[in-house]
């Protein structure tokens, strides 16, 4: 008896290893063991001050003074910040502020424009 988990898409339990993929002859979905937890990862939500759900593109503007690490610059009250990227970690918005640069800021400090 094999330990292959039953396919997601019929439920049939005759499924097979075949290399990296799983494979079911019912109705010839492939899959692999990590694909539910990739989905679930991919299903992340990241959401704003207000509590508004962010993608990738949007443009938000910061709700908070931010100090910027390693120099004097500030990030003021009221910036907008164009053309977001969602990304993982503690600080999971990647973007480019105008005579910044390059940063990376949380996303309880920002809100949806």
């Amino acid at each position: 008896m094999s330990n292959t988990p039953p396919c997601p898409e019929c439920g049939d339990a005759n499924t097979y290893f075949d290399g990296t993929f799983i494979i079911c002859p019912t109705c010839g979905h492939e899959f692999s063991e990590t694909s539910p937890a990739t989905e679930a990862e991919s299903q992340r939500v990241i959401k704003d001050a207000n509590g508004n759900i962010l993608q990738d593109g949007d443009t938000v503007t910061v709700i908070k003074d931010l100090k910027v690490k390693g120099s004097s610059l500030v990030v003021k009250v009221g910036t907008k910040v164009k053309n977001i990227r969602l990304v993982d970690g503690d600080h999971d918005i990647d973007c480019r502020i105008d005579g910044i640069g390059a940063m990376q800021l949380k996303s309880e400090f920002v809100k949806k424009a």
